[in-house]
C-alpha cells in the first residue's frame, strides 16, 4: 500500500505555516501537524512520528528549533530541515550538530522547498542501497524505516510497506511492483531491484520474479502461487525456495 511521506511543520508564524503546508499538499506530502511552539512540537512528534521534519531556527518559547531538533533526534534521527530568516554564523554552527539536511532562507520560493525535500527522500533512499538486511544492520537506522522502502510516483516520493507487496515482475529496464490495491512501474531493472530489497523478506524465483516469501500461497512443482498468479520458479532456485520457506 503506497502512503505519502509524512512531514511535521514547525513554525511560529501560522500563516508561514499554513502556506507551506498548502504547497506540500498540493506536491503530495501528508503534513501530520502545524505546531508554532517547540514543547508543543515535541508532544505532537512522539504520537504523529514524521518521515521529516521542517523546522524554523527561530521559534518562539522556552525552546528554539535547535534545542526542538535535539530533542526530537533523542528519540530517532529523524531528518531535519531548517527554516531561517537569519543568516547568524552562531545559529548555524548551533545548527550543524544536528546535521541538516538543508537550510531553506526565508522567504523561499516554492521550488526551493520542493527541492530540499526531494533531496532528503533521495538521501534516505541511497541509505537503504548500501545494506539489504534490514532486521540485522539497519533495524534502527536513522533514515531507513524498517517495514517500507520509497518510490517514485508522479514527481511524488512514496513508500509502500513490505508486508503489502506480493510479487516485482521484470519489464524489460523496468521493473512493476504489484501491492494490494496498487501497482508501480520503476525505472530500473529487476536486479537493481532485488539489490534494494531486504533479503529477510524477498527472493529472486526466476529471471523475471520476485517475490515476498510471506505472500506465497501456493508451492507447485514448476511455480508458486500468489494472490491468485502463478509465478514461474527456476529449477536452480528451487531449492533456495523450499529452504527459505522453512526458515519464515
Amino acid at each position: 500500500m503506497l502512503e505519502p511521506i509524512k512531514i511535521l511543520i514547525v513554525e511560529d508564524e501560522m500563516i508561514i505555516g499554513a502556506h507551506i503546508s498548502l504547497q506540500l499538499t498540493m506536491l503530495g506530502y501528508e503534513i501530520v501537524g502545524i505546531i508554532p511552539r517547540g514543547e508543543e512540537a515535541l508532544l505532537h512528534f512522539k504520537n504523529n512520528r514524521p518521515d521529516i521534519v521542517l523546522l524554523d531556527i527561530q521559534l518562539k518559547g522556552r525552546l528554539d528549533g535547535i534545542e526542538t531538533a535535539i530533542a526530537m533526534q533523542k528519540e530517532y534521527n529523524v531528518p531535519i530541515i531548517y527554516l531561517t530568516a537569519n543568516t547568524n554564523d552562531d545559529y548555524f554552527n548551533r545548527a550543524k550538530c544536528t546535521n541538516p539536511f538543508a537550510f531553506i532562507s526565508k522567504p523561499f520560493k516554492k521550488l526551493d522547498l520542493q527541492r530540499a525535500i526531494e533531496l532528503t527522500v533521495n538521501h534516505i533512499q541511497e541509505h537503504q542501497l548500501e545494506d539489504n538486511n534490514l532486521s540485522q544492520v539497519h533495524q534502527s537506522s536513522p533514515f531507513l524505516l524498517s517495514d517500507c522502502i520509497f518510490v517514485r510516483h508522479h514527481e511524488k516520493m512514496l513508500k509502500v510497506y513490505i508486508k503489502d507487496i506480493f510479487y516485482i515482475e521484470a519489464e524489460r529496464n523496468y521493473c512493476r511492483i504489484y501491492s494490494k490495491g496498487k501497482e508501480y512501474l520503476l525505472v530500473m531493472t529487476l536486479k537493481q531491484m532485488d539489490k534494494k530489497l531486504p533479503e529477510r523478506h524477498f527472493l529472486r524465483v526466476h529471471r523475471s520474479y520476485i517475490v515476498n516469501l510471506s505472500q506465497i500461497n501456493e508451492v507447485a512443482t514448476s511455480h508458486i502461487v500468489i494472490e491468485k498468479k502463478a509465478i514461474p520458479v527456476s529449477k536452480s532456485l528451487k531449492e533456495e525456495l523450499l529452504k527459505r520457506l522453512h526458515t519464515i
